[in-house]
Parts: structure tokens; sequence; C-alpha cells
């Protein structure tokens, strides 16, 4: 068991919960400045990035390691990655191989890496546009919860984190928080109480399973076919909409393979809709099917899906994803 800490705060309590890590190192996206001069954690350096997948690659990685080395940065160094997902990746990857590892941790910007991205020590880069091909998993020393940086997030933004908050519940409703999360984003409410569940959740399982050997792959519901969904669409379609559409194909998956009761797929797209989520996968099954199966979770000829059973139990199979398409395409016919 792993311990995978969580604070949940202010902005203007981080640098208060830093004060003992001496030399900090802050790696930032250019679009949150704001938010590091908010924090007002003195840094021996800063770098802005631009934080897109296209730049989520080996390379940047390197540029923040050089950065590191110019400024004198030694093992005892502490990396703060503040930004979304893509920003928490780069930098907890740089943290883990800069001279075979430094401390590190995360001010998630983005509802989707308060609940996900940020949670749980998974750091990765892409490959040829395949995603988080190039990682490692080695967790933060804490991950700052800051429910106030979401204010100025775009709705498209929240919308799109909301794909994830609502995967978590998807897998562990034993709070009973789905129902209640669907109605938080239709109506835009306060979405602090469930942030603070999915972050827990997200946090529990991974700290039972760190390496991803059992419980930890149910995180990846909907994920098979978002990746391939992303990768298609040249990373023009989010992460959290890809997220979004995986998941109802997924569901309709279970139906098919008798796994969940018919009904399912159709109340995950209806809610999912009342929140401004994608449902539709833009591409040819069989284009997916490709896609999938250079996917990371592949072993030889069958890749790793989670499907629901209901909400609040999900399963994992191993699937030939030549079945799967078959399957999926009989939907659309």
């Amino acid at each position: 068991m792993v311990d995978i800490k969580i604070i949940r705060c202010s902005v203007q309590d981080v640098a208060g919960k830093l004060a003992a890590y001496g030399s900090i190192f802050i790696v930032y996206d250019r679009n949150v400045r704001s938010v590091v001069r908010a924090l007002g954690v003195p840094a021996a350096a800063s770098l802005e990035i631009e934080a897109t997948e296209r730049n989520k690659v080996l390379s940047t990685v390197e540029d923040i390691c050089r950065w590191l080395m110019r400024h004198d940065a030694g093992r005892d160094a502490f990396l703060l990655g503040v930004g979304g997902g893509v920003t928490t990746d780069i930098a907890g990857f740089a943290a883990s191989v800069y001279k075979r590892g430094i401390r590190f941790g995360f001010v998630p910007t983005t509802l989707l890496a308060q609940v996900d991205a940020a949670i749980g020590g998974k750091d990765g880069v892409n490959l040829d546009s395949y995603k988080n091909m190039i990682g490692a998993i080695r967790q933060p020393e804490m991950t700052f919860i800051c429910p106030e940086v979401l204010e100025t997030l775009p709705a498209g933004h929240l919308a799109a984190g909301g794909a994830e908050l609502l995967k978590t519940f998807i897998i562990d409703d034993s709070g009973s928080w789905y129902d209640r999360a669907v109605e938080s984003l239709e109506k835009h409410g306060d979405l602090t109480e469930f942030i603070g569940a999915a972050a827990g959740i997200k946090a529990g399982i991974a700290g039972r399973d760190p390496y991803e050997r059992g419980e930890r792959r149910l995180l990846n519901l909907g994920h098979t076919f978002a990746h391939a969904i992303e990768k298609l669409s040249d990373e023009s379609i989010t992460h959290g909409q890809a997220v979004a559409m995986g998941i109802i194909l997924a569901a309709k998956l279970a139906e098919k393979k008798g796994i969940a009761k018919t009904g399912l797929a159709e109340k995950l797209e209806a809610d999912f809709k009342r929140c401004a989520l994608p449902t539709e996968c833009p591409f040819p099954i069989k284009d997916l099917g490709e896609a999938m199966k250079k996917d990371k979770k592949a072993e030889g000829a069958a890749v790793h899906f989670v499907i629901p059973e209901r909400i609040g139990h999900v399963v994992t199979m191993d699937l030939d994803v030549d079945e799967v398409t078959g399957l999926l395409t009989q939907d659309n016919d």
C-alpha cells in the first residue's frame, strides 16, 4: 500500500506547506501565470512551457532536465508542476528521471488534472502520436487541490474534466456521487465536494495498486477507445471529450457481451449529453480498431478493456480487437 498525499487547500496556503523544501523549481503552463504568481512560492528558478499534446514528448523532458542542470539543481531539488494534465505528466516524468529521481509535487489547475491526471504517480510522454508510450510510475510528494483555480476555466474545459469525474463515479459509486455529480455539472454548480470525492477514490485505488497489476486497471474505463480517438483526430479532440465517447463505446460493448443490462449505454449517453459531453465517435469502428492494436495496453492480439457492468461497478476483460470492432460495427448497422 502506497500513501498518496492529497492536500486540499487554498492557493495562498501552498507556499507555507512547501516551506520545508529548500530548493524549489517550478515548471508551469504558460496559461496559468496568474496562478503561479498567486502561489507566492519562493523558487530557485521557474520555467514556462507550452503545455500541448504535441509538446508532450521526450524532447520537452530533455529541455526541462537541461534547464535544471543550468540552474544547478541537485538531488535535493524539488520540482513543482503547475498546470493541467499535460504539464503534470511532463513535469512528473522529468522529475522521475533527472539525476535518477528528485522530489516533486503538483498544483493541478484543471478539473481533469485535479480528479485524475495529477494523482497516482503515472507520468509519461507520447511517442509518434501514441499516448503515454514512454513514462514512469513514481509518486509525487503531494498534490495540492485548490478549487478556486477552476473559476477562470472556460466552460469547455470544465465539461471535458467532467468526463473523468463521472468516470470515477461509474467505477466506484459507494458514496452515491454519480447522479448528484451529473446534476451539478448540468447546472454548473459547485464541484468542490465531488472533486474531493473523486480524488480520494483515485488515490485509494492507485495506493492499493500503484503499478497497475490489478485494481488500478479499472481507472482506464473508456481509455482504450479514447486514446485511439485522440490519435485519429490528430489531437483535435481533447482527452476529456475522447474519454466521454470511449465510455459510451465501452458501455455498448458491455451490453453486446452480456455484461451489462440493455439500457446502460442509453442512460450514460443521456447523462453525458446533459453535461455537454460528446457521445458520438466521429470515426469508423474499423479505424479505431487499427489504432487500438497499437495501444500500450495491448498484449499480443488481446487488448485490456474496462467495461461497465452497472454504475458503480466495472470489470476488466482481455479481448481481441477484431471481435470488439465486429460487435460494435453490428451496433451501428
